[in-house]
């Protein structure tokens, strides 16, 4: 008798993967990357993260949202927090560490892998905690640029490491595709009369 298939659970740093991705060149189709997981165990859950500027009338990372949330993702968001910080700068906090360690913490005993979408390495010990649950984790990010995206302390916890540029054929999104969506963006952006790059994920975050 075969044997069942490795029940896995996807958990997604959304703003570690924007800017790991916004590096490497690349945008992911979260279409082609919910399939390509699909085809490696049954896959339980599918967790993407992300803070949500609120009183913004329009923010790029909302339709993404909002897609995920129809499509097959369980969306965790939470309201960021604006500071200004010594420099005078304005900030905007929006972490989700917490949000993401609870969540994995608690599926940890009906999964087989955790895969971590971050280079966090505020995540060693949380993926230490589910190791000793008898889970195996594979850690998603990249060493190919300068420096790593990933941090050393995590890539040496997890059991697995996932580069994300060698997934790029994998799980990229077509770069037509890419540009036809910076115009459409732009056009809302001129009709809401809002500068064409709306902030979303690329917001300066306090980490």
């Amino acid at each position: 008798m075969s044997a069942a298939p490795s029940r896995i659970a996807l958990f997604i740093d959304g703003a570690n993967v924007y800017s790991t991705t916004k590096t490497l060149g690349f945008d992911i189709d979260y279409k082609r990357l919910l399939k390509e997981f699909q085809g490696r165990g049954t896959l339980l859950r599918a967790f993407y993260y992300t803070a949500v500027i609120e009183d913004q009338e329009f923010s790029s990372i909302r339709p993404l949202v909002d897609w995920l949330d129809y499509n097959g993702y369980t969306v965790v968001t939470k309201a960021t927090k604006e500071f200004v910080d010594a420099s005078g700068r304005r900030k905007v906090r929006g972490n989700m560490d917490i949000e993401l360690a609870v969540d994995a913490m608690e599926l940890a005993g009906q999964i087989d892998e955790m895969i971590l979408f971050s280079g966090d390495g505020d995540f060693r010990s949380l993926v230490a905690a589910v190791q000793r649950r008898g889970v195996r984790v594979s850690v998603v990010s990249t060493i190919a640029t300068q420096p790593p995206m990933v941090a050393d302390e995590l890539r040496r916890q997890a059991d697995a490491f996932i580069d994300l540029a060698e997934l790029q054929a994998k799980v990229g999104r077509d770069p037509s595709e890419r540009q036809a969506a910076r115009e459409r963006g732009e056009a809302r952006g001129q009709q809401r009369q809002i500068p064409s790059r709306p902030r979303g994920e690329d917001d300066e975050f306090d980490r």
